[in-house]
Order: structure tokens, then C-alpha cells, then sequence
């Protein structure tokens, strides 16, 4: 029984994505990256508005919730 799905590779879209960047540069965790971008990319609020050609924030996390900026904190 092959249940890999699309789990099976790495989004088309990481090399472009501002995940990656954001990863990166220290500023998001690799849960994000292992759980979307390496794992159930289908299910990524991202992938899906770039399927479709809409426009969304470079701070929209794959959930669909906004990516705080963290350089407050001590």
C-alpha cells in the first residue's frame, strides 16, 4: 500500500519560498520546513494561494497564521 502521497518530496515551490529564506536566517523553526515544505506541502495554506495565483505576504506561515516578528525579544 503506497500512502507517500506527496510526501515524498520537497515542494516545487521551497527554492523560491520565503520559508526557506526565513529559515535560513534563524527566524523559523525546521518543524515548518520537515512538516510543509518536506512533508504535506499540499496542505499549506501557501502552496495553495500560489497554485491558484493569488498574492499572500512573505510572512504567511503554512497554516495560514502570520509569522511575528520576533527581534523584541531578549
Amino acid at each position: 500500500m503506497n500512502t507517500s502521497r506527496s510526501y515524498s518530496r520537497q515542494c516545487k515551490w521551497f527554492p523560491v519560498c520565503p520559508m526557506k529564506r526565513l529559515y535560513e536566517e534563524g527566524r523559523l523553526e525546521h518543524s515548518w520546513i520537515a512538516r510543509y515544505c518536506q512533508g504535506d506541502w499540499e496542505s499549506c495554506v501557501r502552496y495553495q494561494l500560489e497554485e491558484r495565483g493569488i498574492p499572500h505576504p512573505d510572512t504567511l506561515l503554512p497554516d495560514g497564521s502570520e509569522l511575528r516578528d520576533l527581534s523584541g525579544e531578549s
